[in-house]
């Protein structure tokens, strides 16, 4: 997980639900990854202990 990508994460919100995003990654630091939201272009915070799995998104190439 680096600044700049985009991923797709599974993570638990403080009220117990479980939700997937795609996001694009603006900073990480102690514990806290900022980044915004692919689908609403919102800016959100994320505690890396809240995140449950994540996959780095593959971008597609056109020939």
């Amino acid at each position: 997980m680096n600044i700049g990508q985009t991923i797709e994460i599974v993570c638990q919100e403080k009220a117990g639900k479980i939700t997937q995003r795609k996001v694009e990654i603006e900073g990480i630091r102690d514990g806290r990854i900022r980044a915004t939201c692919a689908t609403t272009d919102a800016p959100r915070v994320f505690l890396s202990s809240s995140i449950l799995a994540w996959q780095l998104v593959r971008e597609k190439r056109h020939a």
